[in-house]
Parts: structure tokens; sequence; C-alpha cells
């Protein structure tokens, strides 16, 4: 079993940063990748990054390359979201998740999610 619990969120201006964490519990953290992805009001679920098992490999959504990198502290069991120049259409509901057993875009793969933190950014 592992535990998730994001922290983070807020309100920010367009333009502004914010850096979302994701502290695990249970399993040992560095067996297993991490994602996060994210749902605004009367959308799907959208896949945002995710990181391998040992942060050496990373993968963002287009709509968030250059802008959001996912990073992670296996000695902290935590992972990261750092998210810059954020847009309106950035709010949204952010959700990590753990364990992929297949794609990592696909937040059916995962076996376990976070309670969320909201990101909220004002134009």
């Amino acid at each position: 079993q592992v535990q998730l619990v994001e922290s983070g969120g807020g309100l920010v201006q367009a333009g502004g940063s914010l850096r979302l964490s994701c502290a695990a519990s249970g399993r040992t953290f560095s067996s297993y990748a991490m994602g996060w992805f994210r749902q605004a009001p009367g959308k799907e679920r959208e896949y945002v990054a995710a990181i391998s098992w040992s942060g050496g490999r990373t993968y963002c959504a287009d709509s968030v390359k250059g802008r959001f990198t996912i990073s992670r502290d296996n000695a902290k069991n935590t992972v990261y979201l750092q998210m810059n120049s954020l847009k309106p259409e950035d709010t949204a509901v952010y959700y990590c998740a753990a364990d992929p057993l297949g794609n990592y875009g696909l937040g059916s793969s995962y076996r376990y999610w976070g309670q969320g933190t909201q990101v909220t950014v004002s134009s």
C-alpha cells in the first residue's frame, strides 16, 4: 500500500509560479514511478507529467512542456511539480499518482492516488 498527500496548491496570478509536493508513505518510495494529473471542472482528468523510479527519466504533456518540471527526492519520499508561467487554463485540482503498471500517461495505469490540491490561476 502507498499513501499520497499533496500540498502546495493555492491562488496565483497568471505568469506566477507554484511548487506542488506529494509526500508518499508505505512501500519503498524509490521502487515505483510517479505521475501528476489534473482535472478542471467539467473536464476529463488530464495527464501532466511523470517520472521514473530513479528520477532519471521525466515526461511532460505538450500542454505544460517548458513551463512545468517534475522531480523527486527519494530520500524525502517526495515528488514535486514546479509550475512556472502559469495560465488561467492551468486551473484545476492536481493529483499525484504512484506505481503505474503500464503507460505513464494513462491514469488507469496508476495504482495509488492522492486526494488532490487545488490550483487556481487568476487572469
